[in-house]
């Protein structure tokens, strides 16, 4: 962890994999390379209709051109456990520093009788969808579903790359998953100390992010931060602090960043495709010592040490990004 010196990211083609056919193992084969190398890689042939991604792009525009008094008829305060709804810029922060982003909270939209919802299990409820502009919760609820699926399909490839049987992910960790989606909205901040967010890591298992064509995402090599611009057509895929933790180390949860120098707003739609919320994350049999990179990891902790559920983990996280709102979960 951490020896990898990387300078670019790596682009795969993932439509055998999509569908299913023979050919998904050499694809395989592309994923696991990227996540021991560098943590990160662009997806094509995903499948996911640009139509929608067009719609999730202009919808979301309009949204967050609205007044701030409007936005803040859906703010997190209202949400509750669920840990759902709209925050402005300068509300969340990392490493304890305000980002210079604004945006919204999704999650899996569960009915008032859900058991995790009645039981009042944090991070699990009903969204709060805005009432401008029209049709967003419908673009949301399709994304969400879209990038579930595609989820399932790049887990299966991660397992294939490791040697392990295609179903592993989803028998021992994602037979009921914790789907998180954010919406962000980051502000032009040409000036170089104001950052949309700062250096972190995923905390899960795997993000898939769109962005638009404003740029800014920054990942971390060994020397230097490599720069992962748009690619049309492509989703940003990177590994979580959960992946890095099963792996031993072999796959990177790898630090990155964001800073807006646009001169205009930057678009950014991360989803997180994470282990169930009491699901216990144990490592995965796999020859080599662990490789931790704890001293070098921008928080200074170490994800192998780490016991308990990944919602435990998660909302020790998530409890530093919104403090005010800690105790509401």
């Amino acid at each position: 962890m951490g020896e990898t010196d990387f300078s670019r990211i790596p682009i795969v083609d993932v439509s055998m994999l999509v569908a299913g056919e023979p050919g998904q193992r050499a694809v395989a084969d592309q994923l696991g390379l990227a996540c021991r190398e560098s943590g990160f890689f662009y997806v094509v042939g995903h499948g996911v209709d640009e139509g929608l991604l067009v719609r999730l792009r202009d919808l979301s525009r309009a949204f967050f051109s609205l007044d701030t008094e409007t936005k803040l008829k859906i703010r997190m305060a209202r949400g509750g456990r669920a840990w759902r709804g709209y925050f402005r810029v300068g509300d969340e922060l990392t490493s304890g520093k305000p980002d210079q982003k604004e945006g919204i909270y999704f999650g899996e939209e569960l009915p008032p009788d859900d058991p995790r919802v009645r039981d009042g299990t944090p991070l699990h409820g009903p969204n709060l969808f805005p009432e401008e502009p029209i049709g967003y919760r419908e673009a949301v609820l399709e994304y969400m579903a879209a990038l579930t699926s595609l989820g399932h399909r790049l887990m299966c490839g991660l397992a294939l790359s490791l040697g392990l049987e295609e179903s592993y992910f989803s028998e021992h960790y994602l037979g009921n998953p914790l789907t998180l989606f954010r919406i962000f909205n980051y502000p032009s901040s040409p000036a170089p100390d104001l950052w949309g967010v700062g250096e972190h890591t995923d905390y899960g298992m795997l993000t898939i992010l769109l962005q638009d064509d404003a740029g800014g995402l920054e990942v971390k090599s060994r020397s230097r931060w490599v720069p992962a611009p748009p690619v049309p057509g492509s989703f940003v895929c990177n590994i979580g602090d959960m992946l890095d933790r099963m792996t031993g180390g072999l796959y990177r949860s790898t630090p990155h960043r964001v800073r807006n120098a646009a001169p205009r707003d930057r678009l950014s739609f991360p989803f997180f495709f994470d282990p169930g919320f009491d699901t216990i994350v144990r490592p995965i049999d796999l020859v080599g010592p662990i490789a931790d990179d704890k001293d070098e990891r921008w928080d200074r902790s170490s994800v192998h040490a780490f016991e308990g559920t990944y919602g435990e983990y998660l909302l020790a996280k998530v409890s530093k990004v919104f403090p005010e709102l800690r105790s509401a979960v």
